[in-house]
Formats: structure tokens, sequence, C-alpha cells
């Protein structure tokens, strides 16, 4: 049985909050219960938290990954009752209250569950094989070699359909990720690729973004999305609407309006589906397997078990399929929480979460992004300008917000990144990492 490091200093059992999941959810309930009589026990099969919104930024080498992970323990070096356990969660047993992880079994008295969500290919297994997800930092690393490895192949190969194929990016789904990483890539195509590699030339790269909505950036409003579409074909990005994948055999991509392309970076961004333990057979999830809770995020028909962020889903008239799947829910959620479970365990009424809406950023490039908060709609040089100066305040940790900083200027005046590297090689069809120096 695993214990906790830390024993509380007066003799007294304190509650043992279990929390899993390092994300924006998680860290905000581990964060607010700091001066609780509490103890608190994240588990997470990574020692660091990561900020997905960059994660496309990662992929295209505009930024290193280690600027956009920020290691957990630090985040509570001065948190004394709170402790961090690096394992991966492989059972929930509900019956005993205790979750099974590779490390023993871990006995709780609430648990958490901030266990956030992964890529959603429906069900295609070709598809799922060959495409490049980006849910986290190693696929983005992976993501990054690929194009990166493709490109200089580009360089070299004297077979003209081939070469083609190297060149040709595509972006499934048109929400934010797949907006930013598309004219991101239109981007690299402008600035970088005659610049880095020499024989190649801007009428070589092609980028397309396939998204099965009518409109791009679904979740902004009707004149945003217009924006964001205009950004977009003013970079050259080639955008078909209203359509979707059928088939990827890793050359030849099929899309259900009759279109063939033959490429070897498909790049999925079309959906997630909620991610948890085994072992909650009795929680009724969503169809894209979000855990349906109740007003207080707790999982429906279960007393002591909660969830919050993208894995949870409390469904309402307003929110029929949950609250957005973005960080300043999650975050909300955590805060609630936080709140909901000191008053349960001293016996007091709890208070219903609210949700309250932000509003929304994106990025399409170098001076062009689109925001809507509340009344306020910007698009351009202003906008942008917002959208990163939320991007940094919203990193965990001063020395991610500087460097993250830094580069980006860097990369503004420059036009260029020192981040395109082939730390690590990686090949789609054997779904496998190759060290570069072996």
């Amino acid at each position: 049985m695993f214990k906790i490091s830390s024993e509380p200093s007066s003799q007294e059992k304190k509650p043992l909050i279990v929390i899993v999941g390092g994300g924006f959810g998680g860290l905000t309930l581990a964060k607010k219960l700091k001066n609780a009589p509490v103890d608190i026990l994240l588990v997470d099969k990574h020692n660091y938290h990561t900020f997905q919104p960059l994660l496309y930024q990662v992929a295209i080498g505009a930024l290193a990954a280690d600027s956009i992970a920020f290691p957990i323990r630090r985040i509570f070096a001065h948190q004394h009752n709170f402790s961090f356990l690096l394992a991966k969660v492989q059972k929930i047993n509900p019956e005993k209250n205790s979750i099974t992880t590779e490390l023993g079994e871990i006995n709780y008295d609430y648990l958490v569950l901030a266990t956030g969500s992964n890529t959603n290919f429906f069900g295609n297994k070709e598809i799922e094989k060959f495409v490049m997800p980006m849910k986290n930092v190693p696929e983005a690393l992976n993501l990054r070699s690929v194009v990166l490895q493709n490109l200089e192949k580009a360089v070299v190969t004297q077979d003209a359909t081939e070469k083609a194929a190297l060149m040709t990016f595509v972006v499934v789904g048109g929400g934010a990720t797949g907006v930013e990483l598309s004219g991101a890539l239109a981007e690299m195509r402008q600035l970088v690729l005659m610049k880095d590699y020499h024989g190649l030339s801007r009428q070589d790269m092609s980028v397309y973004l396939v998204e099965g909505k009518p409109d791009l950036l679904a979740a902004m409003t009707p004149k945003s999305s217009k924006n964001a579409k205009d950004f977009l074909t003013e970079m050259g990005v080639i955008i078909y609407n209203g359509v979707h994948v059928k088939s990827y055999n890793g050359i030849d991509l099929v899309i259900d309006n009759g279109t063939m392309l033959k490429t070897r970076n498909v790049f999925w961004a079309a959906g997630v589906v909620g991610e948890f333990p085994e072992g909650m057979a009795e929680a009724k999830t969503t169809r894209s397997t979000r855990i349906e809770t109740d007003e207080i995020n707790r999982v429906i028909d279960y007393q002591n078990i909660f969830a919050i962020g993208d894995v949870a889903a409390t469904v309402s008239e307003k929110y029929p399929n949950g609250h957005p799947g973005v960080a300043p829910a999650a975050i909300q959620q955590g805060q609630q929480l936080a709140k909901n479970l000191m008053h349960l365990i001293k016996g007091e009424p709890t208070e219903p979460f609210v949700y309250f809406d932000k509003g929304s950023l994106a990025t399409v490039g170098r001076n062009k992004a689109i925001v809507d908060i509340g009344k306020l709609h910007m698009s351009g040089f202003l906008a942008w300008l917002l959208w990163g100066f939320v991007h940094i305040m919203s990193l965990a940790g001063f020395s991610s917000k500087t460097t993250v900083f830094l580069n980006w200027a860097i990369n503004y005046f420059t036009q260029n990144s020192d981040n395109r590297l082939i730390v690590r090689g990686y090949n789609v069809e054997t779904q496998s990492v190759e060290l570069t120096d072996k």
C-alpha cells in the first residue's frame, strides 16, 4: 500500500483527497485547498503540467517543449498538505474507496478525476494508425519530427509525386487547435521555407484545412469565424468546410466531397474523448465518453467521486453536451469544487457550479488573431497582442513566462526560430520514436 510521505502534524486524521490528473482543473483544485484541513495527493503519469494551448507551437518548432511544461512538484514546493505520485492509475475501486496504480493501491476519502481528454478518431483504425494527433508534449514532438523529416526528404527526393506528397500538409479539424496549426504551417511556408531549405519554394508547399462543420471556430461568433477564414485564405490555406475525411492510408487522403490528396502529413485535431481509468461501470457517460456529473461536479450515482475538466460533463439545457472543453471551464470547476469539498467535509450545504464564459481567443499567425470577450469582438494586430498577453500570463511559473516571451520576441523580429530540431525521429508507419544518434 502506498503511503503519503508527509504525515499530518496533528494526531487527528485529515480527509485524504486524491486528484488524478495534473491539468488545469486538477492543479487549480489542489492550490485552492492549500490552507484547508485536508491532505491532498495528486497522481499523474507525467511529472509536469502541460500548457496545452501552445502545443501547436512546439509542433512547428516555434517553442521548445520545456517552455510550456512545468514540474508539478515545483508548483507545490511550499504547500505542506500536498503530495505527488508519479504513476499511472490502472483502475478505480469505488467499493473499496481506492485506486490501483502500478505502484500499489491507494485509499481515498474523496476522489477527483481530472484526467482530461484524448484524441477522437471516431473508430477509424486506419486513420488512427497514420495521422498525427497532438494532445500532449510527446505527440507534439512527434509531429515536429515528421514535419522536419519530410521537409528534409523533399529537398533530396527526385520523385516529383513523392515530393508533392511530402510538401502537402493537411490539418483536420477547424477548432482553435486546427486553425492555429494550419496558420502556423502557412507562416512557415511564407517566412522560413526558402530561408532554411534551399531548393524548395513556397509554391512547392500546400496547406489544407478540413472541417466538418459549415464554419471554422464554431464556438465563436459568425463574424470571428469569417475573419479567421479570411486570414487563412489570404495566407494561402485551402479550406474545405462541411466535409469529412473518409480514409487515409499514409499517402492517399479521401474526403467525402470527392477530393483525394496525396500527402505524407495529416494532422488530426478533429475531436476529443474523455479519458479515465476503468472501474466506473456505474458512471453515465456522454457520446464523447465524458463522465456525467451533477451540479457540484459529483459523478452521478457516486457519493465521494467527482470529475472536472474535459473528462466531465454537467448536462443541462444550456450545455447539453457539458461545459466547453477549455481551460477556463476546468479552472472554474476546480475553484468551485474546492469550496464544495470543504462544505461536504463540514456538513454544510453545497453550492452549484455556474460557468462564467470569459470569451474565446484564437491566433491565425503573425499579427493576426480573433477575440470574442463579451461584447468585445476584435481581430488583427490588437487581438494578436491580447492573445499573446493572456497566454503568457496563463503559463505556470515565471521562468516559463519569460522563456516564451523572449522566444516570441526573437521569432517575431528574426522571422525565424531556433527550435526546429529533430532530436528524435518518428516513424509514422510503426508509430515509434527513433533516436537520431543511433
